[in-house]
């Protein structure tokens, strides 16, 4: 695990913007530097090269009280190393949305749950993602979960989180987890997204305006926050040509944009969907990692093979990339730990714990 010098620094939190309060993080918390982009990497003030490496400790985005997640931040800091924490939120959650009702504080917890949070990652010198996991198709306590493209509703998340996070030098922030089935330019520009749910039971068709990415990021900047930007690809945040074929975003005002990739065992060729990007852009592997192998079946019915978490590993450290492991938790898989005593799951998990604690 490649180490850097890290620096005590200091965040003044931004007074909240959009919802009319004024509850704040804790203030003189220490943190790491903040980060910026230099090439194909990122640098701290002082010119050292930082990667992201760590994992993704989900649940905020399905529970507003999170699950076991305190615990989970101590091993993944202290035991595994981690350098950095993906965190998957919901903006129906962060403005105080729960199973079709809206909370009497608006959210308020669940914001000053996440303050407390971020504040013991940033006292670790740890740096932490901040994920726009979940959105609701432009319906606020509706139609919660995964969606193509993000909403009109997820400006005013990100009007409001970035306004709060504004310069924590410990803080990124992840646009939307894994945009899917548009094209490039609806990516990049925004449009009417036609949107049929996978799920025939449901039933659930959805019309509903998306800004594209390029105004998630204008509406992060207009707050004057300068931190590091993370943009999923397409095809569930995993192919990145069409950044190389004129769709890369525009970033006059901060610290640069870091593209995001899910790698997956489904996710075949990692030579023409990511890798040509690898040389002009700072890559994140957002999101990677597997489930148990099947041993006795064809090769060709299980895409599931004992060799992949240690190839997805080598293909990471040969390329120097920036990731965070899905997931810290038993029940969101593909999992790296089998129960709350933090055991690695064999398949997936020792081989993380190994890539972290490594010397």
């Amino acid at each position: 695990m490649i180490r850097t010098a890290l620096a005590i620094g200091l965040w003044v939190p931004s007074v909240l913007a959009g919802t009319g309060l004024c509850d704040s993080s804790p203030e003189g918390q220490t943190a790491p530097p903040p980060l910026h982009v230099a090439g194909n990497h990122l640098e701290d003030g002082s010119g050292h090269v930082v990667r992201l490496q760590g994992v993704n400790i989900p649940s905020l985005e399905w529970d507003p009280a999170g699950d076991h997640f305190h615990a989970s931040l101590d091993q993944a800091l202290e035991v595994w190393h981690a350098n950095s924490i993906r965190i998957p939120l919901t903006q129906d959650l962060w403005f105080g949305y729960f199973k079709g009702a809206r909370a009497a504080d608006n959210g308020q917890a669940y914001r000053e749950q996440l303050d407390g949070i971020v504040q013991k990652i940033a006292e670790k010198h740890a740096y932490v993602v901040l994920d726009l996991h979940w959105s609701n198709g432009g319906q606020w306590g509706k139609n919660v979960g995964q969606h193509a493209m993000p909403d009109d509703n997820s400006v005013l998340f990100w009007k409001d989180v970035a306004a709060r996070y504004a310069n924590h030098p410990a803080v990124l922030f992840d646009l939307y987890n894994e945009p899917h089935d548009v094209t490039w330019d609806v990516w990049q520009k925004g449009g009417e997204i036609d949107e049929r749910n996978d799920d025939p039971a449901r039933g659930l068709h959805l019309t509903y305006h998306s800004p594209g990415m390029q105004a998630l990021l204008n509406t992060v900047r207009a707050t004057g926050a300068r931190n590091v930007v993370v943009v999923g690809g397409l095809d569930w945040a995993y192919d990145l040509r069409g950044i190389l074929d004129g769709h890369a975003l525009s970033d006059n005002q901060g610290n640069g944009v870091m593209y995001a990739t899910h790698l997956y065992p489904w996710k075949k060729d990692w030579s023409a969907n990511v890798t040509p990007l690898i040389a002009r852009y700072p890559v994140f592997v957002g999101e990677v990692g597997t489930k148990p192998w099947k041993p006795g079946e064809p090769a060709h019915e299980n895409v599931y093979t004992k060799t992949w978490a240690p190839e997805v590993i080598a293909y990471i450290q040969q390329h120097q990339l920036s990731w965070t492991a899905w997931s810290f938790h038993p029940g969101a898989n593909p999992c790296l730990i089998q129960d709350w005593n933090y055991t690695p799951t064999p398949y997936w998990g020792a081989y993380v714990l190994e890539a972290l604690t490594k010397p």
